[in-house]
């Protein structure tokens, strides 16, 4: 099977991340919602919310059974850092039948440089990745592709939704009602 791995601390999930898990349906034959503890290029979140999170995270799809998603907790169980490259590792060696792409935002793959094993992910694993605001995915993949055309990335046609989980977060933190940006 192809199983998109949607990876990320989802601190909350939004309708950004459901957008884009929609758009998934009909391009892969599974979506795993992988919960990191902790990003190992970030300071802002604490490793000690990531079964919360998962376990929110759990409820939130179910109330889309309309999606092929699975809330894979693979990482709460990993030794600190979670790299990226090692979730794919342990995704194939548990279940090796299956082809795994990686699904990240324009933002990240302009830092893709900074992650661990970055050349093996693209060449091995391959990514799928969506627009955000603010990003030339064209002359990212441009740069990209002159780099080291054997990488395998392909560019979504997924729609755009302009919220994060920060300014959700800060909203909450104001008490202004984000519910409506909730998945």
């Amino acid at each position: 099977m192809r199983i998109a791995v949607y990876s990320g601390s989802f601190n909350p999930l939004h309708i950004g991340h459901l957008a884009i898990m929609r758009h998934l349906r009909g391009r892969f034959d599974w979506t795993y919602l992988v919960v990191s503890p902790k990003n190992p290029l970030k300071d802002s979140i604490s490793a000690d919310t990531g079964t919360d999170r998962y376990r929110e995270a759990v409820k939130a799809v179910q109330r889309h059974p309309e999606l092929q998603v699975w809330v894979d907790d693979i990482e709460l169980g990993m030794t600190p850092p979670q790299y990226t490259i090692r979730t794919l590792d342990a995704l194939k060696t548990r279940e090796p039948e299956n082809d795994y792409t990686l699904v990240i935002g324009a933002d990240n793959l302009a830092d893709i440089h900074r992650w661990r094993d970055y050349d093996r992910i693209m060449r091995e694993y391959g990514l799928a990745v969506y627009p955000r605001t603010g990003f030339d995915l064209d002359a990212l993949m441009a740069s990209l592709q002159a780099e080291n055309p054997a990488w395998r990335i392909e560019v979504l046609d997924a729609p755009t939704v302009d919220i994060s989980s920060t300014e959700i977060r800060n909203g909450l933190a104001e008490g202004r009602n984000m519910t409506p940006y909730l998945m």
